[in-house]
């Protein structure tokens, strides 16, 4: 309890899939030895398609091993609940166990019924191949699909689990289920704004004492057959080829749009004095959360509004004046219309002091990882606090005017002891949270 009476949340574990790694080691070696993720895309043919660069997790097989220490009858378990998880899925449950064993937070450790889950994620599409024999089925004569025939002789050849592979909240479900987590559990489907929404959830809930541990993280990809293609139809994306390193870009003149990626990540929350009663490691303390949406008359996003609102309104919960933030995690997306608005949004929040407040983004590292995004990307923060020192943002070589901030461009600066990181979608709706370091 603080003094206030009012219970602390903090933070015990960390468990994530990334373009950087799998482990908080790999993440933070990566980050502060400015190595970027984004590579030539694997996963599918993109001749026709005007990205061919991505930040793919590459080291995620989906194999057991992927998953972390677990005992022969878990290893069983998953194994067999693969089948029915798509890929966004698998990285949620394998971040999710890794972050489990991050805290040491084994069955002996906890009470299930006061131990809950929530999780992000962004809308789970379903790949092409799960219904290639229905529909192949129901073509005539001239190769033309007939709709006519698809009850009778398409659908019965599709796999009658096949919408489980891809319900959002399947990570939820699973985490709990094979863990037995029987308190709180929620799914939030809100793209980029999801990870931090949920961090939100997960420490709004312990606060008010509903329970005293919640598994809360998010998965995300915008690499894939069918959503790459509509990301490539609505969004800003850095076409053609180039140099996949230098494709990502934030803040900086040269950008030209967002580069594609995909990860999870998962936090252990708990309230401080359980976590000090099992002898946990706090890594960092959750202190203040705020969300916003912003539109216009015609439904147009306002991004400046809508993160300006999300920050001021995790800053006034968790106590902070503006001065009292030690460096912003930028959303840091790398098209020019978000980028302007973020920095315009900053220049509200934070007045006079938007000077010196230092400005990672770690989006120039591994792009848009979706809805997982803003959780790996805090963890950068949380291992900066470990370290002393914040990492530098990737391929900040011209500032733009436009973009006043103070950008972290060496491995040196001190991350000071809290970060504000917020984040936002395409249609407007904002998350910020802010966390302190232990």
């Amino acid at each position: 309890m603080s003094e206030t009476g009012k219970r602390r949340v903090v933070i015990t574990g960390m468990g994530l899939v990334s373009p950087l790694g799998n482990t908080p080691q790999a993440l933070w070696e990566a980050l502060a030895a400015g190595q970027s993720g984004v590579r030539p895309l694997t996963r599918f043919p993109c001749d026709t398609l005007p990205v061919k660069c991505g930040a793919e997790a590459i080291e995620f097989t989906a194999d057991i091993e992927n998953f972390g220490p677990l005992d022969k009858l878990m290893q069983r378990t998953i194994r067999k609940g693969l089948k029915v998880m798509c890929r966004e899925i698998q990285m949620a449950v394998a971040s999710a166990q890794l972050a489990l064993v991050d805290a040491r937070l084994d069955a002996a450790q906890r009470n299930p019924e006061r131990v809950g889950v929530t999780f992000g994620s962004d809308y789970i599409m379903t790949a092409p191949e799960e219904l290639t024999d229905g529909i192949r089925a129901c073509l005539d004569a001239s190769g033309q699909f007939d709709w006519d025939r698809w009850a009778e002789v398409g659908l019965p050849k599709v796999d009658p689990l096949w919408l489980l592979k891809y319900l959002p909240n399947m990570p939820a479900s699973h985490v709990a289920i094979y863990n037995d987590l029987r308190g709180p559990s929620n799914s939030i489907t809100m793209r980029e704004a999801s990870g931090n929404l949920t961090l939100g959830e997960a420490y709004t809930t312990i606060v008010r004492g509903s329970a005293d541990a919640i598994v809360a993280g998010a998965t995300g990809t915008r690499i894939h057959a069918l959503k790459t293609v509509q990301v490539a139809l609505q969004e800003e994306l850095a076409e053609g080829d180039g140099v996949p390193a230098h494709m990502s870009r934030p803040f900086d003149k040269g950008r030209r749009g967002m580069v594609l990626g995909e990860g999870a990540g998962v936090l252990v929350l708990e309230e401080r004095e359980s976590a000090l009663r099992r002898g946990a490691t706090i890594l960092a303390e959750v202190l203040g959360q705020g969300a916003a949406m912003a539109a216009d008359s015609s439904g147009r996003p306002d991004y400046e509004q809508a993160l300006a609102l999300a920050g001021a309104k995790a800053l006034r919960d968790a106590g902070l004046e503006p001065t009292g933030v030690g460096h912003v995690n930028a959303h840091g997306l790398s098209t020019v219309a978000v980028d302007r608005a973020e920095a315009r949004a900053m220049q509200r929040v934070f007045g006079a002091h938007v000077a010196r407040v230092p400005v990672v983004a770690a989006k120039s590292n591994f792009g848009n990882l979706g809805a997982g995004g803003s959780v790996v990307e805090l963890m950068g923060s949380i291992l900066a606090f470990r370290h002393g020192s914040l990492f530098p943002l990737l391929n900040y070589e011209s500032p733009d005017p436009d973009c006043p901030i103070r950008a972290v461009v060496d491995p040196v600066t001190p991350p000071g002891n809290t970060v504000l990181k917020w984040s936002v979608t395409p249609q407007g709706q904002a998350s910020a949270i802010v966390v302190g370091a232990a």
